[in-house]
């Protein structure tokens, strides 16, 4: 600690305003932008979030992410989504049961609006870098087949 100034540790720009103090701001859906912070931050979800900001409709299913996370488990995906899901991060939209395509994925994760901003105020996931990044990885037949499929 540096001798006659006050400790304040460093905290990402969490304020609506902007301040840069670290304010803990929850909008009126309860969005806690310092909790969001930290599950979005962690090594595997921070690589899943790339691929759901560089995925070319933003709407990426599990086979996709899985195919760009070959060292995941199609579970551990679901429960890094779960964690983001429940932080406000991502949101799953899905085919009505009527509308599903047999053998197609119909659950897909999109980033809701508040966590686009809370990154895009504290430089995390550039969606043009990510999704240059994303057009570069080869893919199969089958995830080239998924990512033209029609999203809900």
């Amino acid at each position: 600690m540096l001798v006659g100034e006050q400790y304040r540790p460093m905290r990402p720009d969490t304020a609506v305003g902007g301040s840069g103090q670290g304010t803990r701001d929850a909008t009126d859906a309860g969005f806690d932008e310092w909790r969001a912070l930290q599950k979005a931050t962690d090594k595997k979800r921070a690589d899943i979030l790339s691929d759901v900001v560089g995925h070319p409709k933003g709407l990426p299913s599990v086979e996709e992410l899985d195919y760009t996370n070959p060292s995941l488990s199609d579970d551990a995906i679901r429960r890094h989504l779960r964690t983001l899901a429940d932080v406000g991060v991502v949101r799953e939209r899905e085919f009505e049961t009527g509308e599903r395509l047999r053998d197609y994925p119909y659950k897909f994760y999109e980033l809701t609006e508040e966590a686009r901003e809370l990154f895009d105020r504290n430089g995390l996931f550039p969606e043009a870098a990510w999704k240059r990044q994303y057009r570069a990885v080869e893919k199969t037949a089958r995830i080239r087949e998924i990512e033209e499929m029609p999203r809900p």
